[in-house]
């Protein structure tokens, strides 16, 4: 099975430590077993960011959920962020021609 986990926040004001904790969490999501990749999009209208990461198991994501890192920077968010929610899913399909559009993770879904 494969799943998803969709973080949508409001920006604030970034500042260094932000880009820092937001760095090493990509990196440390990079390295655990079972992660798939993961998609950015930013809502040019509203201002909304939504990352979705994409993992071959729940025991995977909640590796990074757990992760120093992660809860470091989930303490701090109201200093970055306006409002977030994390949305957690289970993929039950993928299918289309994605050859032409970068960026898009690439994984086998049944």
């Amino acid at each position: 099975m494969i799943y998803s986990s969709t973080f949508i926040f409001a920006k604030k004001q970034f500042d260094d430590e932000f880009h820092r904790l937001d760095q090493e969490i990509a990196q440390a999501a990079k390295n655990l077993p079972g992660y798939l990749g993961e998609e950015a999009w930013e809502n040019a209208a509203t201002g909304l960011v939504s990352n979705v990461y994409y993992w071959s198991s729940l025991e995977a994501l909640q590796a990074l959920m757990s992760h120093p890192t992660h809860l470091k920077a989930k303490a701090a968010q109201a200093n970055w962020l306006a409002g977030y929610r994390v949305v957690i899913a289970q993929v039950m399909r993928a299918y289309g021609d994605a050859d032409g559009l970068a960026g898009v993770v690439r994984f086998d879904a049944p």
